[in-house]
């Protein structure tokens, strides 16, 4: 009986040591103040270009794990949430609300660590340089810099698994810049021209015109094209709104000036192998508005039939840079 007990034990012990880091990531509490004002010099103004401001957090935490947010997409019930760090975490949770509708915190807030192909965690932030991500099929899709790729993630089950494979990115490792690269991974709607294919977007990895790489990497619109560059500033995210657009989200930085973020909708339509797209600016924002280094950006049709935008700050691990959720509805 008591070898039987001791053999149990043992057998316990060695599943709970092999299993995933993952797997023991406790939630993380993350303290949230509601922004009221998008534009605190006239805090009766909600329009702003296109976008009507709806509601914002700062959110911080004492966890350490908790920064650095690159890239969020919200779940069907519109309330849950995957994100990438960029050092190479998950982050999963939820979103509350007040009575009123409005963003009011984060709940369940869990960080953990990727699993490399190798099947355990990579610390090496040149490996693991997460930068964006897109549902797909029964798949989390991740974009990756500095070592470019997209790899194919298992859903339900990313954050105990390694990838299961790695997408062709079709554009070549010497047109993408090290830190500069696959800033945006996106699946277009099944019903619309790109058909639900994978499309990825570069920072600032520019062709010969100076305009940005991209490419639609599946599908019957397969094949490089290019955003076109405007200005300064560079593209963080994207996402496809309900429509079958896609919508950028782009910034720009200087010390002078501080940090700036652009909106601009390019139309499905145009994205097709070797072609140069470009688009309807939506809002322009900069340090004068609640914002910060915008970098993640997703959209989905709310029970009104309207569009929303939920766009989520990095805060580069910084004290001196804050953790910030926006939202705001699309008018048309």
């Amino acid at each position: 009986m008591r070898q039987g007990r001791a053999l149990l034990k043992r057998i316990i012990l060695a599943s709970i040591l092999s299993m995933p880091t993952a797997a023991f990531a406790a939630p993380l509490v993350v303290e949230s103040s509601q922004i009221d004002a998008f534009y605190p010099q006239n805090k009766d103004q909600t329009r702003f270009g296109r976008l009507e401001f709806l509601g914002g957090l700062v959110m911080k935490s004492a966890d350490p794990n908790f920064g650095g947010w690159s890239s969020i997409r919200l779940r069907p019930d519109q309330t849950h949430f995957v994100g990438v760090i960029d050092n190479g975490d998950w982050i999963t949770g939820a979103i509350a609300r007040d009575a009123s509708g409005r963003l009011a915190g984060l709940a369940d807030v869990s960080v953990t660590p990727m699993l490399a192909k190798s099947g355990k965690p990579d610390a090496r932030k040149e490996k693991m340089d997460a930068e964006s991500l897109a549902f797909g099929s029964g798949e989390v899709l991740v974009s990756f810099e500095r070592v470019h790729r997209v790899d194919v993630y298992p859903d339900p089950g990313f954050e105990t698994s390694p990838p299961k494979r790695t997408l062709s990115k079709l554009i070549p490792d010497a047109r993408l810049k090290a830190n500069k690269s696959l800033e945006t991974v996106v699946v277009a709607p099944r019903d619309g021209p790109l058909a639900g294919s994978p499309v990825i977007v570069a920072e600032e990895s520019l062709n010969a015109a100076g305009d940005n790489y991209a490419a639609v990497l599946e599908g019957p619109r397969k094949g490089i094209f290019f955003v076109r560059r405007q200005g300064v500033f560079d593209i963080s995210d994207g996402t496809f709104l309900p429509s079958g657009d896609l919508v950028l989200l782009e910034r720009s930085f200087n010390l002078l000036q501080g940090v700036s973020i652009r909106l601009r909708l390019i139309h499905a339509a145009d994205i097709k192998p070797d072609a140069t797209v470009d688009g309807e600016e939506l809002m322009v924002a900069d340090m004068s508005h609640q914002i910060d280094n915008m970098e993640g950006v997703d959209a989905f049709r709310a029970a009104d039939g309207s569009t929303h935008l939920v766009l989520v700050s990095d805060n580069n691990n910084s004290f001196l840079q804050k953790n910030i959720m926006l939202e705001f509805r699309l008018q048309d």
